[in-house]
């Protein structure tokens, strides 16, 4: 318990036993290894950056405490922050306000009002929505909940709601609500009225840095004899797919469907136009 639990003890001859010799020293309530607590370090500058300053001081004073367990290792924080780092590109953070709102309402199952903004609609109103779940996706944060306006589940990304409010009417979520099934039955977050197989064909040179990836739980890999390689998915809405497609140029080729090869050619051409 000395070394493994740091407990200040010491050893009575006459009663043949050990005792705490402070008095104020207790054991924690979970114990976590010098190993743990240095993957927790490093989960919190992970954390950090895609907070965008969200429980920022949550994430500060728990890592304080951290720190100071892991210097009895011999573990300075300094080393973790020396030997690790994330960066993150286009990412979207989270207002401090709007991430605590919606912990609040998701963890409570509070119902929340906001004003959010539609790009698409370039309108900005008031929302009521019953908050499901929340997910951090290529580094936004996106909102899963049931909208009074518009009656149905819809996709809400932080970075575009104002004003939050947690209400004090609570709510059940639906049993038969799985934000796996919503979330990763298909490429991307957007959703469509259908799913379809999207086959996409990389030549050799490519295919050495696809092979190893993984686009969706259910793709389907199949290396070709020229080493070109043909990997499958369900998509549901060409809008995400078709900007992965046009990343890598000639170096992929849309098998199918002939919907998807259209519009990635439609795409394509208008790209040519501008230059």
């Amino acid at each position: 318990m000395r070394d493994r639990l740091l407990c200040p003890l010491d050893y009575n001859a006459s009663e043949k036993g050990y005792y705490y010799n402070n008095e104020t020293f207790s054991l924690p309530m979970v114990y976590l290894s010098s190993e743990e607590l240095s993957a927790l370090l490093i989960a919190r500058k992970m954390l950090q950056d895609i907070m965008g300053g969200s429980i920022g001081h949550e994430i500060s004073s728990i890592a304080d405490k951290i720190t100071n367990i892991l210097k009895k290792h011999s573990i300075a924080a300094d080393q973790i922050d020396d030997a690790f780092s994330f960066q993150l590109i286009e990412y979207s953070p989270a207002p401090e306000a709007v991430f605590k709102a919606v912990i609040e309402g998701c963890l409570k199952k509070k119902c929340l009002s906001f004003t959010y903004y539609s790009p698409a609609a370039k309108e900005t109103n008031k929302r009521t929505v019953e908050p499901y779940h929340l997910l951090n996706y290529m580094g936004t944060w996106h909102l899963l909940g049931k909208c009074h306006l518009r009656g149905e589940v819809r996709d809400f990304v932080l970075n575009r709601i104002s004003e939050p409010k947690v209400q004090a009417r609570s709510f059940k979520k639906p049993a038969e609500f799985d934000f796996k099934t919503y979330f990763l039955s298909t490429f991307g977050l957007y959703k469509g009225k259908s799913t379809k197989e999207v086959t996409l064909q990389f030549t050799p040179e490519k295919s050495k840095w696809i092979k190893d990836q993984i686009w969706h739980k259910d793709q389907k890999v199949k290396i070709l004899e020229d080493g070109s390689l043909q990997i499958s998915f369900p998509v549901s809405d060409f809008s995400e797919i078709t900007r992965e497609i046009l990343k890598h140029g000639d170096a992929v080729t849309v098998i199918k469907p002939d919907s998807l090869r259209e519009l990635v050619k439609t795409e394509a051409e208008k790209i040519v136009k501008i230059y």
